[in-house]
């Protein structure tokens, strides 16, 4: 299903996030797992669109409480303090904040959009309610930007001139910064280290062990890489059965009727 890339990517991330392996040897899905904010802010993102029906000044008006809502319903799930405070807040406002909670959450953005100009248009209004920092605007929309690029059946190698020219130099490999990299919330510090994850990938499930393995925020790495991932390979039948272990009701069914709308690129199932 769209999304589950990101989805998957928290999930395996999760048991990883304070206690990095920093090796791409380990359990991929294991019964310590479990799905964290970042899922919960892929989901409401994914609300906000489909309640919007394309219509982008109505997505203005939906995404801040959508997601405030979300994030309520889900309380505990790993969410930063400056956004735990925007949750608790009764008229939520934007905090100039650069924080990878702006990227992890883009996935949908890059499934609905038809247009270039249109992926960067969605990403900036569901990325500027919370994280209205130029460097957080700049992650969300490098991450839904390589969805879309991948959905149109880029390379590998075009998404990374793509990135290298538009956003993030990508001057370094997963072997260059696997044994240094340290964790790191802010877009600029790693959005372009999940990036790389999904670019030296050969398929879904290694470019999710990718980014795992360089340690870091392990989660929200994975969730990014994973999201890209599944736009450019598709997910294994598996892992898609697998997922909806971890997920409620409330988010399986969501996760089912934004496919029903965004289907699945044939071939890359």
């Amino acid at each position: 299903m769209l999304m589950l890339g990101a989805i998957i990517g928290d999930v395996v991330g999760s048991r990883f996030e304070f206690h990095n392996i920093r090796s791409k040897d380990f359990v991929f899905f294991h019964p310590d797992c479990f799905f964290t904010d970042d899922t919960v802010m892929t989901c409401a993102a994914a609300q906000a669109l489909l309640d919007a029906e394309g219509d982008p000044e109505r997505l203005k008006r939906l995404a801040v409480s959508v997601l405030h809502d979300f994030g309520n319903l889900y309380p505990g799930r790993g969410y930063g303090g400056r956004f735990s405070a925007w949750l608790d807040s009764p008229d939520p406002k934007p905090y100039h904040s650069f924080g990878n909670g702006a990227a992890m959450r883009g996935s949908p953005v890059g499934w609905a959009a038809k247009t270039e100009e249109e992926a960067k248009r969605l990403s900036r209004i569901v990325t500027e309610i919370t994280h209205d920092h130029p460097e957080g605007l700049r992650g969300a929309e490098a991450v839904a930007m390589c969805i879309f690029l991948a959905r149109e059946g880029k390379t590998n190698t075009e998404i990374r001139n793509y990135v290298d020219g538009h956003y993030f130099r990508l001057d370094f490999s997963l072997s260059d910064i696997r044994d240094t990299y340290g964790f790191d919330e802010t877009c600029q510090e790693s959005v372009p280290q999940a990036i790389t994850a999904f670019l030296e990938s050969e398929g879904f499930e290694d470019s999710v062990r990718n980014a795992v393995s360089i340690g870091g925020d392990s989660d929200t790495i994975a969730a990014i890489a994973g999201s890209i991932a599944e736009a450019r390979y598709g997910i294994p039948e598996d892992f898609r059965k697998l997922i909806f272990g971890y997920l409620d009701d409330r988010l399986s069914e969501l996760v089912r009727r934004f496919e029903n709308l965004y289907p699945p690129i044939p071939g890359r199932m």
